[in-house]
């Protein structure tokens, strides 16, 4: 049904090489956990929401975030 693994004093566990390769996991990535019928289930978060990109994206640096619109140039548009 499955392979035996750890839970470690931190309550972090290691997810096994073949599962890993079954789910085509990579990391870094995101993982649903719930409990279901008193067993733990996860899931692997395949799809990125919008906000799941919030803090990547950098204004660059001398460019006042309330000025932005006027260092875009709307003639490649």
């Amino acid at each position: 049904m499955g392979d035996t693994t750890s839970i470690t004093s931190k309550f972090q566990v290691h997810i096994p090489l073949e599962i890993r390769k079954q789910l085509n996991l990579t990391k870094p990535t995101k993982a649903k956990i719930a409990v279901l019928d008193n067993k733990i289930i996860i899931e692997p978060l395949t799809k990125e929401t919008i906000l799941d990109l919030k803090g990547k994206l950098k204004h660059p640096k001398g460019v006042e975030i309330e000025k932005i619109r006027d260092q875009i140039d709307y003639s490649t548009l």
